[in-house]
């Protein structure tokens, strides 16, 4: 009881050295269970008490969201993927990013007058904790109902506590700036930003400095990311080009059906040869004898053709352009996932570089603290000019990690704005926090079967295959008679002639049969039956790797899973212990190499943290792509 009132009364150096001498006052932390509780960058603690994090000043407060959202999708409608929020174990809650500092209340004892519906209570809430840690996910998940009896159990155990005086004191819960917060998706039309979009001159370059230099950051999420892409990404603007030619073409082919109507007229002024030698002749007889004479004539024709058999050429010919813009609109829905799944890539790797960033400060203000503890301690006479050094270089290599990652995150933003195609003056930043972007609910077996169902890539095989069969089927109608109704009708008047316009006309049906082309035609045919059997091919290869596919990204989402609620753990671990390595150093039986080894793990520590949720969000963004949306909007 005494030592529990001296490890709150007296000061940190004299609380390090009662804790080294008697480890017995002092509180234990079970490492291997691992509790929830509210804390403004975990999602898990070791321990029911006060947070190593919200008792350590030293350490920046971050606040990484660890509430699960959506993956918004590109122009299509949201996966079937449940957000953490609408699951059995829901009721998250979460501390706002508000660094509140925890007040310092005096022991809290549990009187021995406690009645037996309270201890029923309290046995209750432990059972819940216990069995959220048998459950991998109920350490990313709060129970709903665990939640509410942890509330009863910190209500329960915060009692009257006798103070000096004497008289019983009630002890008000430590205030928490924390509301439930309940995880939406993201949506893509969030807020408008017009100003992002490019100019419509595609060929418009720069030719000044001031119209390259970078003037606003504008921080975006993941969705108003994905909705940027659709309307500015050229990729996916290529592809959209190409589906419009490809429909153009399919109207040039059902142009055939129609016949052809063509209209021909020429004004001829002409004198022949002939009657201007006879002409001479006779003015060598008669010199008064005229000039030849000159005949001005008017000719015109319209004729009509329609091909009423064609052995099949006209057809085929229609069927591929029908088959080549089926081909081009599962392209533009290819590159649609494709561009999706890259602009989430490089998102996350945009939320992995400023994490880096804040892992790499907070790292630089761990060893500032170090070597200001160290010089305190050398000035006192009881520490080494050797530990200040090795200070001054941990101080120097983090310095150098966070330049690294400073350079990395300029790289990252350029990245995701070259992908977006942004204005010339406009930076972009992450906006969302880190956090877990949902859970996938579906088996193996039944995202694989959803895969070979909607993968658009198996399609356009397909339609290869349509193409090169009707190419072949045109080929070999060459070879064939081809039949065509031909009808002209035609005008003609010379003008000097005092006759009236004349007509004429004819109709008939024409043939034409092509007996011997060399071999040209079997020739095509043979290639296009060459394509096709490469197109099925193909086909099975793709089979074959859109199952690997989707089985890779399964796999890497699970052990993801599992890695982000170890990070958890380790994470508090390396908190806790570099707490206790600073209360050793400064209590003079430490060495400053453990500060500096448990500085090295807190900082590996939450680079795991960070690496393991941006991985599965990855690994998540991955499947839905190999699935593809298509699947869910049936």
């Amino acid at each position: 009881m005494k030592g529990q009132q001296l490890f709150h009364s007296f000061l940190p150096g004299v609380t390090a050295a009662v804790l080294t001498t008697q480890s017995a006052w002092a509180g234990t932390v079970k490492v291997s269970e691992v509790k929830l509780v509210s804390s403004p960058s975990v999602l898990t603690a070791t321990d029911v008490k006060t947070s190593v994090v919200e008792s350590n000043r030293q350490l920046p407060i971050t606040a990484v969201d660890n509430s699960p959202a959506f993956v918004p999708t590109l122009d299509f409608s949201q996966l079937s993927m449940q957000p953490l929020a609408n699951q059995s174990v829901t009721d998250i809650t979460a501390v706002n990013n508000t660094y509140v500092p925890a007040e310092k209340s005096p022991k809290t004892f549990v009187p021995i007058s406690v009645t037996g519906a309270k201890v029923a209570q309290l046995t209750e809430a432990n059972k819940c904790v216990q069995a959220q840690q048998k459950n991998q996910a109920a350490l990313l998940l709060a129970s709903k109902s665990c939640s509410q009896k942890k509330a009863t159990l910190e209500r329960v155990a915060q009692v009257s506590v006798p103070t000096e005086s004497g008289t019983p004191n009630t002890s008000e819960p430590p205030a928490q700036n924390s509301e439930p917060v309940t995880p939406r998706p993201t949506s893509s039309t969030e807020t408008p930003l017009e100003h992002l979009n490019p100019s419509l001159n595609p060929l418009q370059f720069p030719t000044k400095p001031e119209e390259v230099r970078l003037q606003t950051n504008q921080p975006i999420t993941l969705g108003q990311a994905l909705e940027l892409a659709k309307r500015n990404n050229n990729e996916l603007q290529v592809s959209i080009l190409q589906l419009e030619r490809s429909k153009a073409a399919l109207r040039e082919a059902q142009a055939s059906l129609l016949p052809t109507l063509g209209v021909n007229g020429a004004v001829t002024n002409s004198r022949s040869a002939n009657g201007t030698l006879q002409a001479k002749q006779q003015q060598r007889l008669n010199p008064l004898a005229p000039d030849a004479e000159a005949d001005t004539s008017f000719n015109t024709e319209a004729q009509l053709r329609y091909d009423l058999y064609t052995s099949g050429r006209r057809n085929a010919a229609i069927t591929e352009a029908e088959e080549q813009v089926r081909f081009q609109e599962f392209d533009v829905e290819r590159q649609s996932e494709e561009i999706r799944l890259n602009i989430a890539t490089d998102y996350y790797a945009l939320q992995q570089a400023d994490e880096n960033v804040r892992i790499s400060q907070s790292a630089v203000e761990n060893s500032q603290a170090s070597l200001r503890d160290a010089q305190a301690l050398e000035r006192a006479g009881v520490g080494t000019r050797f530990d200040v050094l090795r200070s001054q270089v941990n101080l120097a290599n983090a310095q150098q990690d966070l330049t690294n990652a400073r350079s990395q995150q300029v790289i990252a933003r350029r990245r995701l704005a070259v992908r977006l195609n942004l204005p010339q003056s406009i930076n972009i930043s992450a906006a969302d926090p880190v956090q877990l972007a949902g859970l996938w609910e579906r088996t193996l077996e039944d995202s694989i079967v959803l895969a070979y169902q909607n993968r658009p890539e198996l399609q356009q095989q397909l339609a290869q295959r349509n193409i090169s069969e009707q190419r072949r089927r045109q080929a070999l109608a060459s070879l064939g008679p081809q039949i065509s109704l031909v009808a002209s009708y035609n005008l003609l008047d010379v003008f000097n002639d005092s006759i009236n316009i004349s007509d004429g006309y004819s109709v008939g049906v024409q043939a034409t049969l092509n007996l011997y082309d060399g071999g040209a035609a079997k020739a095509r045919a043979a290639q296009a039956k060459s394509n096709i059997a490469i197109a099925e091919t193909q086909f099975a290869e793709q089979r074959n790797q859109i199952r690997f596919q989707v089985e890779q990204a399964y796999s890497s989402q699970l052990s993801n899973l599992e890695n982000v609620q170890t990070a958890n753990a380790a994470l508090e671990q390396a908190k806790e212990s570099l707490r206790l390595a600073r209360l050793r150093f400064q209590a003079g039986v430490g060495t400053q190499t453990d500060v500096i080894n448990a500085e090295n793990e807190l900082t590996r520590s939450e680079g795991n943290r960070i690496r393991a949720i941006l991985d599965y969000n990855r690994a998540l963004t991955e499947l839905q792509r190999h699935v593809t949306s298509r699947a869910f909007n049936k």
